[in-house]
């Protein structure tokens, strides 16, 4: 019997449950209809792939550097700042700004007249004093013959001896005043200290330079050989020590997206731990004939302590972690996996150095991990070399 639809609304808003009824009842059928439909097994297509495609790499066992890493900062071996210690006029520049320069190479010239005139002035006053000298040299040495005949009383002799003596130390102080005037005009000519790299010429020709200016005329950096300088934690201070005492410590250094290592030695260790940071402040010193390395910049860097032999190793950190650890997925002879629980001992340049867990010889999976669980099936589509 159909109902029509004004007399189901007159019958809904007369008996209220009746609406309350009729949506359990739509629930019911639904919840029935889907409980149905997941547990319905899908039907699987004939040849369906069932293992699944991985990578795997072998774990090996060989020597692995123990390493304490950190970031630094590269700085000059020396950093020069030439500046004028005359006044005059800058003649002439020269070297290129931004180019090598080596050590004892012309760079500046500073208008010379005024003191090579000063020169030859000092050097006419001491050949007037020397003549003087002479002079009274000679009348000191007539004067000893007739003070011993008496023709003259000793007090005449004793004065011409002072005045003699007095004309040496003017002819000595005249001999400084020269050699000075030769200093000032050395001056006027200012040559590289080091060998190195120059920065931008700060005065340019043609200025009048003085003594102590605020601004130098070129700053030098040495870059052959070059420092880093990096800190690490004060509780490896102990064995970095121990480990100095018994030879060189070699470190590595290198720069983001570069795969080129520097290699230098450990110079330098500071005489006290910064409070603030609880770290110590080192410093390696470095070759550079490639000049990779440039001062400022930012570096990793690599202190090498020891060598542990005969570790064992993976190309990667394990990505499954659990409450007893790490976990790995280990490929069984029968091309089925095993999640195996491993103590990672440390990580380096991408390689576990794994401390249990794990034995050389057997394969790990190193991608596709996510899809597998213990005992599934895998097929080795790449196996990476360690």
């Amino acid at each position: 019997m159909k109902i029509s639809r004004g007399r189901f609304k007159t019958a809904v808003k007369r008996y209220p449950w009746i609406a309350i009824i009729i949506v359990l009842a739509g629930f019911v059928v639904g919840y029935k209809q889907i409980s149905s439909g997941l547990g319905k097994k899908p039907e699987r297509r004939a040849g369906a792939r069932q293992a699944v495609p991985v990578h795997v790499a072998n774990v090996v066992q060989k020597t692995i550097p123990v390493q304490l890493r950190a970031v630094g900062t590269v700085e000059a071996y020396s950093t020069v700042s030439v500046r004028s210690q005359i006044t005059g006029s800058l003649t002439r520049v020269h070297f290129k700004e931004g180019r090598d320069v080596q050590k004892g190479d012309l760079l500046f010239t500073i208008d010379p007249r005024p003191f090579e005139a000063a020169l030859k002035q000092a050097e006419a006053i001491l050949a007037r004093d020397v003549a003087q000298l002479e002079n009274a040299l000679q009348q000191a040495r007539r004067y000893e013959e007739l003070v011993k005949k008496q023709y003259v009383s000793q007090e005449q002799y004793d004065q011409i001896r002072t005045n003699a003596g007095a004309l040496e130390a003017v002819v000595q102080a005249d001999k400084a005043a020269v050699e000075n005037a030769r200093v000032q005009l050395s001056y006027c000519y200012i040559y590289s200290p080091v060998t190195g790299r120059t920065g931008s010429l700060l005065v340019s020709e043609g200025n009048v330079v003085r003594v102590n200016d605020a601004t130098p005329l070129l700053v030098i950096n040495q870059v052959s050989p070059i420092y880093v300088n990096f800190t690490l934690p004060e509780q490896h201070l102990s064995e970095i020590k121990r480990r100095m005492d018994g030879g060189k410590l070699s470190v590595e250094a290198n720069r983001q997206n570069e795969n080129l290592d520097e290699q230098g030695v450990l110079s330098f260790v500071d005489n006290a731990v910064d409070r603030t940071t609880g770290t110590i402040r080192l410093k390696a010193t470095f070759a550079n004939g490639s000049r990779r390395l440039w001062p400022g910049q930012f570096a990793q860097v690599a202190l090498t302590l020891s060598n542990q032999p005969d570790a064992i190793v993976i190309p990667s950190q394990p990505d499954h972690t659990g409450q007893e650890g790490p976990h790995v997925f280990v490929l069984k002879s029968d091309s089925a996996v095993e999640l195996r629980s491993v103590v990672v001992s440390r990580t380096l340049d991408g390689e576990a150095v794994i401390e249990k867990g794990l034995q050389p010889g057997e394969k790990v999976v190193t991608d596709g991990q996510f899809l597998l669980g213990p005992g599934s099936k895998v097929q080795v589509k790449q196996e990476v070399e360690s």
